[in-house]
Parts: structure tokens; C-alpha cells; sequence
């Protein structure tokens, strides 16, 4: 369970966070969150999608990692086998939130790091110091820092787009029915992608409505990211064709 503080540079001066991957840090996982701020970064490597929660009816970005709920196919040797990071992923045992302060007499929302101290990423051994020696904040906090800044940002804009999307009727139900080899297969249910057809079809003014949010860039990243899907099979294809090596040897 998650037992989060305010970050500051005395009670957790010492504070570490390993970098390395593994199902030991929970990094054994099919998908993770995803954010619009990242979806130029992430098209080069990873599947996107949405999903829907069933009780607020909201939408999220999600990436494809595997073609189960703990299967990553980016892992390999404790390292992540991309260029870039999921910020989900790259954020690690920090959160971003909001704490009310009193300026003059006004109160006024700022934006505050908490860290989770139970997070298997923690620990005042090895990894990369969250501090300076001298208090100030470690080349990896301000990367950190950036990340939640994105995250936040994409968040609070992924909203907005979302519900454009779905005015539209633009996002719809993709199942993912896999066929690797003769024995090994894949049904990846409860994923929504971007209607190419849809999109297509749209009057001149709901396109330029889109272009002029910012948002129809968002479509068509999310489209042009199914190409990674090929990736993932093909390394599903490799491990599988390892594994049955493997057995043979044996």
C-alpha cells in the first residue's frame, strides 16, 4: 500500500531510487497510463489506445506494453528495451499535487511533489539521489519534476480532447484477436483506438475545429501508432520461438 509524504530536502535527504527494471518494481505489467503531452515521443515506439472507466463513463490514454495484464515486452535483462520511457513509467515513486498557501493575505494553489516510501523504487542504499549533498535537487529530480509537469499537463488537456473525440463518435472499440503461431494466441479486449473512417468522413468544420484545439494531431498519432503493434508481435513471436528452444534443448 502506498504511504505517501510531501518531498523535502531534510527528512528524506538521503533518499534513493533505484533506476534498474524488473517484476520487482512492478514493471511486469501489460499497460500503463499514457498522457497526449507524450504522444509524439511515444508513436516512434509503443501502441496507443483508450480505455473507459465504467462508472465515471472518462476516457485515458493507455499504452500497450504486452498482450496479457503482466506481460511487458519491453523488459529484457533488467533494462526497458525503447528510447523513450512511458512518463507513467519515468515518474517513479513521486506523484504530483496541489497544497493550498496563504500569500499575502490570499490563498493560492501550488503544485507540491509527494514521494511514496513504500515504493520498491525507495530505498537510501543505491539508485539515483533524489538530493545534493548541499540540499538542492539532483539532476534526476529535476527530470522528475519535468515528467509530473507533463503528466499534470496532459491530464488536465487529455480531458478536452477526449470528449471532442467522443462528440464525434471518433473513438471506438478495438479488439485485438492475435495469432503468434500454431499454439500461441492473443485476445486483448476492452481497447478503443480512433475511427480512421470516422475521421475521414468529418465535415470541413469539425476538422477545423479539431485543428484549431490542438486535438487532431492527437488522432492521428494514435492511429499512426497501431504500426507498433508489428513490433510487440514480432517479439512475442522471438520469445516464444526461444522458449520452445529452449524446452527442445532440455
Amino acid at each position: 500500500m502506498a504511504r505517501y509524504e510531501l518531498l523535502n530536502n531534510v527528512a528524506h535527504k538521503d533518499l534513493r531510487v533505484a533506476t534498474r527494471f524488473g517484476e520487482a518494481f512492478g514493471d511486469a505489467i501489460g499497460m500503463v497510463p499514457a498522457y497526449p503531452t507524450e504522444y509524439a515521443e511515444l508513436v516512434r515506439e509503443y501502441p496507443i489506445f483508450f480505455q473507459q472507466d465504467g462508472a465515471s463513463g472518462e476516457y485515458r490514454s493507455v499504452v500497450l506494453l504486452g498482450f496479457s495484464h503482466d506481460e511487458n515486452l519491453y523488459l529484457q535483462d533488467g533494462r526497458w528495451n525503447a528510447g523513450y520511457l512511458p512518463g507513467h513509467v519515468a515518474r517513479g515513486p513521486f506523484l504530483v499535487g496541489f497544497q493550498e498557501r496563504n500569500v499575502d493575505g490570499e490563498l493560492r494553489s501550488e503544485a507540491v511533489i509527494s514521494v511514496d516510501l513504500d515504493h520498491p523504487r525507495v530505498n537510501f542504499r543505491e539508485g539515483e539521489p533524489v538530493f545534493l549533498p548541499q540540499g538542492g535537487n539532483s539532476p534526476y529530480l529535476e527530470h522528475v519534476t519535468t515528467v509530473l509537469r507533463g503528466i499534470r499537463d496532459g491530464v488536465e488537456g487529455g480531458k478536452a480532447m477526449y470528449r471532442a473525440f467522443d462528440a464525434l463518435g471518433l473513438i471506438q472499440p478495438v479488439t485485438l484477436d492475435i495469432t503468434f503461431d500454431a499454439g500461441h494466441g492473443a485476445n486483448v479486449t476492452g481497447l478503443l483506438g480512433i475511427d480512421r473512417e470516422r475521421l475521414a468522413a468529418l465535415d470541413a468544420a469539425s476538422l477545423h475545429a479539431l485543428h484549431r484545439a490542438g486535438y487532431l494531431e492527437g488522432a492521428y498519432l494514435v492511429m499512426a501508432s497501431m504500426h507498433n503493434l508489428r513490433r510487440l508481435m514480432a517479439e512475442k513471436q522471438r520469445r516464444l520461438g526461444r522458449q520452445e528452444a529452449a524446452a527442445n534443448a532440455g
